[in-house]
């Protein structure tokens, strides 16, 4: 079983009247990449805050590698919360000498070289801070999080106001860093960023965990068709003939279908035509972690 990373037990944070985290409870996994997903004003950076010190919880308790909530803990977690913030005018190196110094990192010369390969800005070493682009900028924020080899990285937003190129380079990198196996906990509202590199997932909304659990769980489902004739009516009436099977939704166009997965889209086909409909049309439809987050939310 893999060693409990982080472990969170009713946590609650209020500002005034105002609940902004209600009784959450959260176990992450060691080398899992769990992914904190919900729409702006959720509760995600201000539980990242909390977990990393920089807020103070109205209540409950988490426990980082099972030693509570010691300041220690900080020396093994890297933090990325909101906008980069480094000197303009100072180069790469020189920024992330203060990091380094202000972490109190071991061979911090060879520590800097390592970490700018791990980005790759290290031929950008000497360039200064304020002529790097957004993605440089947020890689070498990256790199200033995996300064004295955290077990853990709390990265908040990570791609927020990068261009395409920039979304997929930052994605590559916390591919990377994860298949190193480490421990990395994400929050975005980018559900697609967070499908293609999260293995499991927490949904939040309000203040309140809607949904936890493993990324594959969560999209798991039926098999969904999407099917059509001429007689739509006389349609609907063999579907509901089909064991296991019931509309989803119906439109004037086609009925989509929800059918066990033990049914495919071949036995719909050939039911419906045993039946004396002939299908003008028949799709099988993917969910996306997309519809699953707007299906649990609007609930």
């Amino acid at each position: 079983m893999s060693e409990t990373i982080l472990k969170i037990e009713n946590l609650c944070k209020n500002y005034g009247n105002l609940k902004a985290l209600t009784n959450l409870n959260v176990e992450v996994k060691s080398g899992t990449v769990f992914g904190i997903l919900g729409p702006n004003g959720s509760g995600k950076t201000t539980t990242l805050g909390i977990l990393v010190g920089v807020l103070n919880a109205t209540s409950g308790s988490f426990s980082w590698f099972g030693n509570g909530q010691e300041d220690s803990n900080r020396r093994r977690i890297g933090t990325l919360l909101e906008t980069p913030n480094f000197y303009p005018y100072l180069n790469a190196i020189q920024n992330l000498e203060i990091v380094a110094k202000i972490k109190r990192v071991e061979n911090a010369t060879d520590e800097i070289i390592r970490v700018l390969q791990a980005v790759d800005l290290y031929s950008r070493r000497l360039s200064e801070f304020r002529s790097f682009s957004l993605g440089m900028k947020q890689r070498l924020a990256i790199a200033s999080a995996l300064l004295g080899e955290p077990d853990v990285l709390v990265l908040d937003e990570p791609t927020n106001g990068l261009d395409p190129e920039g979304i997929a380079e930052i994605r590559s990198l916390i591919i990377d860093i994860a298949k190193e196996g480490k421990t990395i906990i994400v929050a975005s509202h980018q559900l697609d960023e967070i499908e293609k590199i999260c293995n499991r997932v927490l949904i939040l909304k309000n203040g309140v965990a809607l949904k936890e659990s493993a990324l594959d769980e969560l999209t798991e489902k039926k098999r969904q068709i999407a099917i059509s004739s001429n007689d739509l009516r006389r349609l609907e009436e063999v579907v509901a003939t089909i064991a296991g099977t019931h509309i989803a939704k119906s439109t004037h166009l086609e009925l989509l279908i929800e059918v066990p997965e033990s049914y495919s889209a071949a036995d719909i086909n050939k039911f419906c035509f045993e039946n004396g409909i002939v299908l003008n049309s028949l799709k099988e439809i993917q969910k996306s972690l997309e519809d699953q987050f707007l299906e649990i939310v609007k609930k």
